[in-house]
């Protein structure tokens, strides 16, 4: 099928090309754009009217923890900072099975598709005797879902007898996490399918050993994939560093190898300015968590002096423990309100964040050259937001509109050229029982705690 989406009431391609008579789509592949009042050049066979909608790239979240949707609000973790609220949940997701897994990826993935999202990147990085296959069920659930991803084989191997933070019960010896990791590596290499990517994810400077660091980097490196590790989002993160290693975590990153462009890293807060300019020379990646950041009163990203100094930023809408939230387009909204904080209201702008939101998380995990913005040869990842509810009444500027008034869940969502979402539903997902058989799982994870 070849498919003229025509006349958005407004589009935003993440580029300069001009699209305001809207896409033409044919299989998995953008062909043509439009420009205003124009006919295609390309045949089609059938027209779709977005003449009330608003045309974006799909949105790439670049950060997230889909088991945590299962502890949203939890009562023990309330109303604490970062160290102390993984304290509090640790011993909670320890009780994690594979049922648990499935269902709450499978929710996450449909919360993040209504909202926009057409890339995901998931950390899973919390294994015990009931979870091993944990990445091999996300990989099932992405491919059910059609969903493009980059999922993450996390790890930890310090517990707290080592003077870690992690409880002993969740951490891995070395040579089972790197032994697990080159078989999905290979596993995914295998089966051929591009829309689904491995990398490796030691979880945090806290959390796992140098030597882990450094034979996951050359581990991953032997097969051309990503590296991703939480970085600097506490001061108290800094101190462990320092205490630990005798270093700050950018040295330390150095030190072990991973200050390199096939890296990115989660939250990015407290870098100095020296800090952020070698981030910058060595290409690394950031995804900014405005809405957990803001939870866990961590900080705030420098994203305009990172991306000044030539760092890829995207955004993350991180662990749904720490967010209370898997919504994409509403982490674009917070995202524009946190930096306008930061830098004042002249120094960022709606377009801004939608760039975070898009091309630019598209260059954290390594495919701009697939998707991210609206452009020829580009794969069909694409998102339709009607602006019919009433917070979007009296609005001059539709595109503003989307990041401004709130927008929060998608019409019609586009990937690798099939319509995931319809009128605002996931075609084949019953949502009522997802989210029964969702909170039973939620309700017996608490009960094992």
């Amino acid at each position: 099928m070849t498919i003229w989406i025509k006349d958005p009431l407004a589009v935003w391609t993440g580029n300069d090309k001009d699209a305001r008579g809207g896409v033409v789509v044919s299989g998995d592949t953008i062909v043509e754009l439009i420009p205003a009042g124009k006919q295609p050049q390309q045949a089609y066979d059938e027209i779709f009217d977005a003449r009330t909608l608003v045309l974006v790239p799909g949105l790439v979240n670049c950060h997230h923890h889909f088991y945590q949707t299962l502890t949203r609000a939890f009562p023990a973790a309330l109303n604490k900072e970062l160290f102390s609220w993984l304290r509090a949940l640790y011993p909670v997701w320890a009780g994690l099975d594979e049922a648990a897994v499935t269902v709450s990826t499978r929710l996450a993935l449909a919360e993040l598709m209504l909202s926009g999202c057409t890339l995901v990147s998931d950390h899973h990085y919390l294994f015990n005797q009931h979870i091993q296959t944990a990445i091999d069920i996300q990989i099932a659930e992405c491919e059910r879902a059609g969903m493009r991803a980059v999922l993450t084989r996390g790890s930890m191997s310090l517990g707290k007898s080592a003077g870690g933070l992690p409880p002993d019960t969740v951490v891995q010896t070395d040579t089972d996490i790197l032994n697990e990791s080159e078989r999905l590596l290979c596993k995914v290499r295998d089966r051929g399918n591009t829309m689904i990517q491995v990398a490796l994810a030691p979880c945090s400077p806290f959390s796992v050993t140098p030597e882990l660091m450094e034979s996951s980097a050359a581990l991953a490196r032997s097969y051309g994939a990503l590296l991703h590790t939480h970085l600097a989002e506490t001061e108290d993160e800094n101190d462990f560093c320092i205490k630990r290693f005798g270093l700050r975590p950018v040295d330390y990153l150095e030190k072990v190898g991973w200050l390199a462009g096939d890296v990115w890293l989660a939250h990015g807060i407290f870098f100095n300015e020296n800090e952020i300019q070698r981030l910058g020379r060595a290409g690394i990646g950031v995804s900014h968590c405005p809405s957990s950041n803001m939870v866990l009163a961590s900080g705030i990203c420098e994203v305009n002096a990172l991306e000044a100094a030539g760092v890829a930023v995207g955004l993350g809408v991180d662990g749904s423990a720490s967010n209370d939230g898997s919504n994409m387009i509403q982490e674009v909204r917070q995202g524009f309100l946190l930096q306008r904080l930061k830098y004042g209201a002249a120094a960022v702008t709606h377009e801004d964040a939608l760039r975070w939101a898009t091309i630019g998380g598209a260059r954290v995990l390594g495919q701009d050259q697939t998707t991210g913005s609206i452009e020829v040869g580009k794969k069909a990842d694409l998102a339709l937001f009607a602006l019919d509810d009433l917070r979007f009444s009296g609005a001059g500027d539709a595109l503003a509109a989307l990041v401004l008034c709130g927008a929060h869940q998608v019409s019609h969502l586009m990937v690798n050229g099939d319509w995931r979402v319809r009128n605002g539903e996931i075609p084949g997902l019953d949502i009522h029982r997802l989210r029964a058989e969702h909170q039973q799982a939620a309700d017996r994870l608490a009960a094992r705690a």
